[in-house]
């Protein structure tokens, strides 16, 4: 006979964060309180998901770990380096090497938004950058205009006219 406590707990379990669940089963391996390296192995083992329903099943985990008072296993870096293999967020360019080394141990949402946010930094930087070059190119071409009337001819014989 089963425990109706247990069986009770394990289906709550199992609507909680139902894929890992399920691969823990599958798997002999304890669902709650998850090991950071069961997460990277769950993560690894279901990369075909793909990122957005593999991002929602950590999700899962993390919130039925933390509704329980137990450490997140999906914070690790491990965990954040096994995602971003299947995620392949690329860092930004302008960041220096050794900050794009330490990319990868970010959180998947947090890689997401640090690649949009600079994506779009650099377009308003480079918006920035041609309208300053325009208003240099204008600035140029008006002092030239300026440069040819003050030298015409015209201009000089009229100047001469009025210093008599």
């Amino acid at each position: 006979m089963t425990n109706p406590v247990l069986a009770a707990l394990a289906q709550a379990r199992l609507r909680a964060a139902p894929l890992f669940a399920r691969w823990c089963e599958l798997n002999g391996e304890t669902f709650c309180p998850a090991r950071p390296a069961t997460v990277v192995q769950f993560v690894r083992g279901s990369a075909g998901l793909g990122i957005q329903q593999l991002w929602a099943a950590l999700e899962d985990i993390s919130k039925q770990h933390v509704s329980m008072g137990l450490a997140d296993p999906t914070l690790s870096a491990p965990v954040a380096r096994a995602v971003s293999e299947i995620a392949e967020i690329v860092p930004p360019r302008s960041w220096p090497a050794d900050w794009k080394a330490r990319f990868d141990a970010l959180p998947h949402d947090l890689q997401s938004f640090i690649v949009r946010h600079e994506s779009h930094r650099e377009k308003a930087l480079r918006r920035a950058q041609n309208e300053a070059a325009a208003a240099r190119q204008r600035l140029t071409a008006l002092q030239q205009t300026n440069n040819k009337d003050e030298s015409s001819p015209s201009h000089e014989s009229s100047s001469q006219h009025a210093d008599t």
